[in-house]
């Protein structure tokens, strides 16, 4: 049968309209949008720019994974692309962009056809996340590159330069922020993909048939900030890690 390996912040588009009431959906867009603080147009716009790169590479490499491992249904399903457009769900781009959490359209993968099911699932899985760690990684070297030694040595005007920096930075910590809560063992996120790999079928069915009322329980979890406080330390644990590889740059 097909599982679906949804991308990162990244929920069922789909599943969610079905599960969460439209009231509740309805108040917690509408508080968003008060948040959003429109002066900063520039902010948004590169936030926006760097959502679409996180997002699309995160899933072509779930793709990317699968396809490798010799399942096909990616490719057929033509999501082997860095076409954004092809793995960009419209409100979860909102979502990520006002709240820092959202979801693209889940990657197709069909389990039957590799060749050991539970190290495919397992791969399949960690690829999204993988490639933000390193994308993440590429962003902080980038940045620091452009703080320390170019941009000094460049005749750009301070906009400029800042601009440039800040998009650098944001990409760093975006894809942190990606890779990090996808790893969480909760479905549907790719860390839970990883969990049910490794247990017993019977227990692996049993969860994924209370799955719909997880993602419920997690949204809910999320609106009210109940997760603010260990993300954000897991999130600083990676980027002084990475901070720390790059420490030869300044």
């Amino acid at each position: 049968m097909g599982v679906d390996f949804p991308a990162g912040f990244c929920y069922n588009a789909g599943k969610l309209s079905f599960y969460l009431s439209e009231a509740l959906l309805l108040q917690y867009l509408t508080n968003l949008w008060n948040a959003l603080d429109f002066g900063s147009l520039e902010s948004i716009l590169l936030r926006v720019a760097s959502v679409f790169l996180c997002l699309t590479i995160h899933e072509t490499c779930h793709g990317l994974a699968a396809y490798a491992l010799g399942d096909p249904t990616a490719k057929r399903a033509h999501r082997l692309s860095l076409n954004p457009l092809r793995h960009i769900d419209w409100l979860g781009l909102i979502m990520m962009v006002a709240a820092g959490f959202g979801w693209a359209k889940p990657v197709p993968v069909t389990t039957r056809n590799f060749k050991n099911v539970k190290k495919g699932m397992i791969l399949t899985a960690l690829a999204g996340p993988a490639a933000n760690i390193l994308l993440a990684l590429l962003s902080l070297i980038l940045y620091k590159l452009w703080c320390y030694f170019l941009y000094p040595l460049l005749a750009i005007n301070f906009t400029t330069a800042s601009a440039i920096a800040q998009i650098f930075y944001i990409m760093c910590l975006l894809n942190i922020n990606l890779a990090v809560f996808n790893l969480i063992p909760i479905p549907p996120l790719d860390g839970s993909r990883v969990l049910t790999a490794v247990l017993p079928a019977r227990l692996y069915y049993k969860v994924m048939q209370y799955e719909q009322y997880i993602i419920y329980g997690v949204f809910i979890i999320l609106m009210l900030g109940w997760l603010d406080g260990p993300l954000s330390f897991l999130r600083g644990v990676v980027y002084n890690f990475l901070n720390l590889i790059t420490g030869f740059l300044g």
